[in-house]
């Protein structure tokens, strides 16, 4: 009875290998291996709950993360977009053109997002048209005519983020443990002269909860593998990025830049950032 059985489950068994279907993949997708389900069902891990009463300590900083470090790549490649991967800035610009995530202006005085940009405000700070270009009309020689040129934002035109967090120790937890509450990209400005960078100027801000979900189903290079790719939202939530401090929490509100330069800028950035630990490491020693 027992060789019968086996002998049954081995005919369905070559049977069903022999009847079945090729494997389906995805259309849009055709130089995939696989059907990649994972990225696109991906949700961002929830916060723990927090409570007032559990923060015994906080402290707010700013960051500047700079895409042009080696360690921050990720997050700038591809400079044009593929079919499975996107830059940050191509993600944010995709997210805003499409409604899933609200952008807030005035960058560089307000990061409280309190003033939200419009579908046409956004569009237009994505596309730019300079309308005072003239060349020569082909038809009539000698005359010139207006041939309006197209500038679009790009992500090589972006190279540096600013980021706003918050460290706190949870007393109910006992940890210490940061939430990031914003991102700003920073365009880079040219002397029109030159043509030298002179430095950023910040483009809107996104609060950075709302843009979890997005950032969890949109994919980054893995060096070791392509097929255990990380996302955005873990990039961020495993600290997988350089920065530096330019701002902390003070009484005159006011960046390290407006106090500090050069050498002692970045030492004042280092001591904000090993007031933190230390902060976390006080705790635990005997």
């Amino acid at each position: 009875m027992k060789r019968f059985r086996f002998l049954l489950v081995a005919v369905i068994t070559i049977l069903s290998l022999g009847t079945s279907d090729a494997q389906v993949l995805d259309p849009t997708f055709p130089d995939q291996l696989y059907l990649k389900e994972n990225t696109r069902t991906r949700r961002p891990i929830p916060y723990t709950y927090l409570r007032e009463a559990d923060v015994m300590w906080s402290k707010r900083v700013w960051r500047t993360i700079d895409l042009r470090e080696k360690f921050n790549h990720p997050l700038y490649y591809p400079e044009t977009r593929i079919q499975d991967r996107r830059s940050l800035f191509d993600v944010l610009k995709d997210a805003l053109m499409a409604g899933s995530i609200t952008a807030f202006d005035n960058p560089a005085m307000d990061d409280e997002f309190k003033v939200r940009m419009s579908k046409t405000a956004i569009e237009g700070l994505f596309v730019q048209w300079d309308s005072t270009n003239q060349v020569e009309d082909p038809n009539n020689p000698g005359t010139y005519i207006l041939a309006p040129i197209k500038t679009e934002l790009t992500t090589n035109n972006v190279k540096a983020y600013w980021m706003k967090e918050d460290w706190f120790f949870d007393k109910q937890r006992s940890v210490m443990d940061v939430r990031i509450l914003g991102l700003c990209p920073m365009k880079e400005k040219q002397d029109p002269s030159t043509g030298e960078v002179v430095g950023y100027q910040p483009l809107f801000w996104v609060y950075f909860p709302q843009c979890r979900p997005v950032f969890a189903q949109a994919e980054v290079y893995n060096m070791k593998t392509d097929a255990e790719r990380r996302s955005l939202d873990d990039i961020f939530w495993k600290r997988m990025f350089q920065s530096y401090v330019h701002k902390e929490t003070n009484v005159y509100d006011r960046n390290i830049q407006s106090y500090y330069t050069g050498l002692d800028a970045l030492l004042e950035s280092e001591r904000i950032k090993n007031d933190i630990f230390v902060m976390e490491h006080d705790l635990w020693h005997f």
